[in-house]
């Protein structure tokens, strides 16, 4: 690869990257909202605005690893722990410092949108890890297995599981800390689940799509991966 396409594909992988870490952070930041979609009369899901953004970042985690390799996809889900703590941090410190009496957002009304962050992050980092590690791993597992082929398969089977386990773990983690009560475990276990299955199912094309382009753009060959420094 010559240094201009080189250039361009580290600019791809960082644009990647920062749409990743806003969707997670974002995630983090709007979760106390809670919102119903009534699935054509089947079911009536209840869940957070917290998920919207989030299925966004198992997308770009099994693109950035179909196209750029296992290191990078484990590279960015790192950064988005420091992004995460970073945004913890201004947080607590816009809550510190006292709000002056023509202040369109007073302090009781700061607390109560972002009182419950530190809570809603930590419970989002440990999910997050969990499911992101597991979801690289099992990808590129399926990826090995099946020498590069059935795309559809590792991105489902990967993503799946990895949101299962993320779904399961932030609202664990939550009820235990008193944010949500236990009686709504199970609901929002489910109605959160089944909504991260659909939007899984529904981003396949969208994979697929990026991957055609981005190895039309950088003529790679199936199952190549992008070297963007030396091993």
């Amino acid at each position: 690869m010559n240094l201009e396409r080189k250039i361009t594909a580290y600019r791809v992988y960082l644009i990647l990257a920062a749409l990743f870490i806003t969707s997670l952070v974002v995630s983090n930041l709007i979760f106390q909202k809670f919102f119903y979609w009534d699935f054509f009369g089947l079911y009536r899901f209840e869940i957070s605005v917290g998920i919207l953004p989030y299925p966004v970042t198992f997308l770009i985690t099994d693109l950035v690893s179909e196209i750029y390799g296992k290191k990078k996809a484990n590279q960015i889900v790192t950064t988005g722990i420091f992004a995460s703590v970073f945004s913890l941090l201004i947080v607590y410190t816009s809550a510190a410092v006292p709000a002056t009496e023509w202040s369109p957002i007073g302090d009781s009304l700061f607390s109560k949108v972002f009182g419950n962050t530190a809570i809603a992050v930590f419970a989002s980092m440990m999910a997050y890890l969990l499911a992101q590690y597991i979801d690289i791993q099992i990808y590129h597992f399926w990826k090995k297995l099946t020498k590069g082929k059935h795309l559809w398969l590792r991105n489902n089977f990967s993503t799946f599981l990895s949101q299962f386990v993320d779904t399961f773990s932030v609202l664990f983690l939550l009820c235990s800390f008193g944010q949500i009560k236990w009686e709504l475990f199970g609901g929002l276990l489910l109605g959160g689940f089944l909504f991260k299955v659909l939007v899984a199912a529904c981003d396949t094309p969208l994979l697929y799509l990026g991957v055609f382009i981005m190895r039309k753009w950088f003529k790679l060959q199936p199952n190549e991966e992008l070297i963007l420094e030396e091993q």
